[in-house]
């Protein structure tokens, strides 16, 4: 039902877009232009999100890449390896230490940020043309079948205002029992880029609901079974839980400028307006929303996957939800950009209010809530900047909380960037520092649900962060070293239950980068090299690597003019032996555990990438080892991955 419904928008979608390129070319009426202009006029011109901040704009690049395009999820696009429940679109944790998402307010959904459309990941474009990319992709018998689908589109109305919107579903029912994923995300986006206002809006629907089926009974079964159905799992049968997530978010940029302004001409030259001494500056209103709220719902509690039942013995729907509202007020100033040495800041001032609720069914009629709860806090925020020349410049932010809830909360970050230009192209090499100070989560602190109950005061916790980075687009490589020191860490203990490290723990990273190419052959490996020095708090695996080898070829046809370019290779994904989180369903979080490690299993893939003008496609065959190599094949303790599936996936990208 779901792939009709998808081919069928699919075909309405196309139908639709192409019928008004050719309203709108016959509106526009063109006048004539060489095929030399033609060649050269771009079609996409800028794609960017904005800065952490909100307070610049940072260049993306337009995701129409062929290479490695059977790596079609987006989580591997925020960090290349992993661990999952087995399903895509269930909860997952990135295997990389410093790519883990650690924001407190991002408590309720941080093992779905990468897949979801929130402020700080607004994307905006701007073209000449409408820009419209369809993407599906499918895996699996129909019984136990992973579907995903994007559609997005963007178009400015004239050079100034631009809008778009993308829509994510991923609906993935699962080899196991009760393991479905229900993921639909959506964002809609504007910008008005003008001579002296600008102003970005998004707002993002995301939608995810996860059924609950607690990791299989006995890893032995997996060899005995033909239909991996038939594998018993802890929860599922008269409990059937699941787990839904609501978010909702808005964002709202309006940015006036006055000084040094660049103005547009017909001709598309610029000429400069000079400000009061060379200097120009912004004045900023940034506002955002977020709303959150997180249900988790099982028919018989007293299945003996939880020990404890504090509310209903019947049934258990409980329900935590949170809010969050932030306006920030700030200037900005920077010297002539086109001058040798340049200068800039900024600062402003930012209130934040917060609100949490939770509650709990009773039985059918009654339900035990506690009251909602307000906090309100205050800061300032700032920011300096210097480039001396194209190719070095630093830059230096903070935030300070002054009063309210999270008064004394500190946030600190420096870089460093000098810029080479080498035989290939321009490297970058990046110096980075960092502190912060700030309170944990208000979830670690206040829980009441059916199975959870606790109540703590924690203390701050503190990071100290150094690293470096060498850059270098042109050769595809690049290599990274971070290192952190944490006091006060906060995770959740063996229990499930949240727990404070009163003591310092340091962590060191190597990351690199790098793709090599002989004649036709292509090898693009990824690998992470990282130690704690404290196992029983954080462990982490010594190694992880993702290496992809492929053969590529570009096939013309001289009778049509045509050409095919063709990718054919296999992919590894490895990382050595260490206790993996384990994943709690009631709180939807992962905690420690000390019992079992995972690791030293390799999965391979074979694929197929091939492109036909602005149509991608692959062929995949994913787990190919699947049973061949034991059947060690979990990423998290009690859930073992898919085994074999043949995949293929298409992209189909327009803008003319």
């Amino acid at each position: 039902m779901h792939k009709n419904l998808l081919i069928a928008l699919l075909l309405l979608i196309c139908t639709a877009v192409y019928s008004q390129n050719n309203e709108i070319r016959r509106l526009q009426k063109p006048k004539p232009v060489s095929k030399s202009d033609t060649a050269t006029t771009p079609k996409i011109l800028k794609e960017w999100t904005l800065s952490t901040d909100f307070s610049e704009e940072v260049p993306l690049e337009v995701d129409t890449a062929f290479s490695l395009f059977q790596r079609y999820r987006k989580a591997d696009r925020y960090s290349p390896l992993n661990a999952m429940l087995g399903n895509y679109g269930l909860p997952f944790y990135q295997i990389s230490f410093f790519d883990r998402v650690t924001d407190p307010d991002k408590f309720l959904y941080s093992y779905y940020y990468p897949l979801m459309y929130v402020p700080d990941r607004a994307v905006f474009m701007n073209t000449q043309v409408p820009f419209t990319d369809l993407f599906w992709t499918f895996g699996g018998q129909r019984q136990n079948s992973e579907q995903t689908f994007r559609i997005w589109h963007t178009q400015n109305v004239n050079r100034y205002l631009n809008f778009g919107l993308i829509y994510d579903i991923i609906y993935s029912l699962g080899q196991y029992n009760y393991q479905r994923a229900d993921d639909k995300d959506f964002t809609f986006f504007s910008s008005y880029i003008g001579e002296r206002y600008k102003l970005y809006f998004s707002a993002g629907i995301n939608n995810i609901n996860s059924n609950e089926n607690g990791g299989i009974l006995d890893f032995g079964q997996l060899s005995q079974q033909s239909n991996m159905r038939d594998v018993p799992v802890r929860l599922g049968g008269t409990s059937t839980a699941l787990s839904t997530l609501k978010n909702r978010s808005l964002l709202l940029v309006q940015r006036y400028s006055f000084g040094n302004v660049e103005t547009r001409e017909k001709d598309s030259t610029g000429t400069k307006k000079k400000g009061f001494l060379g200097l120009s500056g912004t004045f900023s209103h940034i506002f955002t929303l977020e709303s959150n709220k997180r249900t988790y719902s099982d028919k018989d509690p007293h299945s003996g996957f939880y020990d404890t039942s504090y509310v209903s013995s019947a049934q258990t729907f409980d329900s935590l939800s949170s809010r969050i509202i932030r306006n920030t007020l700030r200037f900005d100033f920077t010297t002539d950009p086109e001058r040798k040495f340049r200068l800039g800041g900024g600062a402003g001032i930012r209130t934040e209010a917060f609100r949490y609720g939770q509650t709990a069914l009773v039985n059918d009629s009654t339900r035990l809530e506690i009251p909602a709860r307000q906090r309100l806090s205050h800061s300032i925020t700032g920011k300096l900047y210097n480039s001396i020349g194209s190719k070095f410049k630093w830059s230096a932010t903070g935030d300070l909380y002054f009063f309210g809830y999270r008064a004394g909360d500190l946030q600190l970050n420096g870089l460093i960037t000098k810029s080479f230009d080498l035989k290939k192209g321009r490297a970058d090499w990046n110096i980075m520092a960092g502190m912060s100070s700030r309170s944990p989560s208000y979830w670690y602190q206040n829980w009441m649900s059916n199975n959870f109950i606790w109540s703590n005061n924690l203390n701050k916790e503190f990071r100290l962060n150094a690293g470096t980075s060498f850059i270098y687009p042109s050769r595809k490589m690049s290599l990274k070293f971070n290192y952190t020191i944490i006091d006060n860490y906060t995770d959740f203990d063996t229990a499930a239950y949240p727990a404070q490290h009163n003591g310092g723990i340091s962590v060191a990273a190597l990351s690199a980068g790098k793709e090599m190419k002989l004649w036709k052959f292509h090898l693009a490996s990824d690998v992470i090299i990282q130690q704690s020095s404290n196992r029983d708090i954080i462990d982490l695996p010594l190694v992880a690597l993702r290496s992809a080898g492929y053969f590529e070829h570009l096939f013309r046809f001289k009778s049509t003019g045509g050409e095919l370019n063709t990718q054919l290779g296999a992919e590894v994904m490895y990382n050595t032996p260490y206790h993996a989180y384990a994943y709690m369903p009631a709180t939807g979080r992962f905690y420690r555990q000390d019992t079992e490690t995972t690791g030293s299993y390799p999965f391979i893939n074979a694929f197929v990438n091939l492109k036909i003008k602005r149509t991608r496609i692959f062929l995949m065959m994913d787990h190919l080892n699947a049973g061949m190599m034991g059947y060690g094949f979990n990423m998290v303790p009690s859930y073992p991955m898919n085994m074999r599936m043949f995949r293929y996936g298409l992209s189909w990208t327009f803008y003319d």
